[in-house]
């Protein structure tokens, strides 16, 4: 007989603010000059080193031209998540922090300093782009 485990009471969630980061580091800054898939592409492979290294579930999330949200993700990968015509990457950070925070370790990785506040309050913690350069650099060695 097989024995299901539980799931962890303290996963541990690192929710990133695709564009804002994009636009802080100036080597995807430059690849999305030439083609914004490019930029995006380049932020989901390190994301998902960081994720396979450490264990902490990536969702990253990024503005979208659809009329309705599309997320996607393989088991094992990066969830990616695209806002909906006229709806922000920000206020589904914000719904998803506001929802999670209180459940789950859940960190919001964005240089939007105004969203930084609005996701602290809703009791998650926040990273800079910096920081998050960071982390990203000394798991991926």
């Amino acid at each position: 007989m097989q024995r299901i485990l539980p799931m962890p009471q303290n996963a541990c969630y690192l929710i990133v603010d695709g564009h804002s980061i994009i636009f802080a580091w100036p080597e995807l800054r430059k690849l999305h000059q030439r083609r914004s898939s490019l930029a995006r592409e380049a932020l989901i492979k390190q994301l998902q080193h960081y994720q396979d290294w450490t264990g902490v579930r990536v969702v990253v999330v990024f503005d979208g031209k659809d009329s309705k949200v599309n997320m996607s993700s393989d088991p094992g990968d990066v969830q990616i998540v695209y806002s909906r015509r006229g709806q922000t990457a920000d206020a589904i950070i914000e719904r998803l922090a506001s929802k999670y925070a209180e459940r789950f370790d859940l960190t919001v990785a964005t240089s939007d300093l105004g969203e930084a506040e609005t996701v602290h309050a809703c009791g998650a913690e926040w990273m800079s782009a910096e920081g998050l350069r960071g982390v990203v650099a000394r798991k991926s060695l």
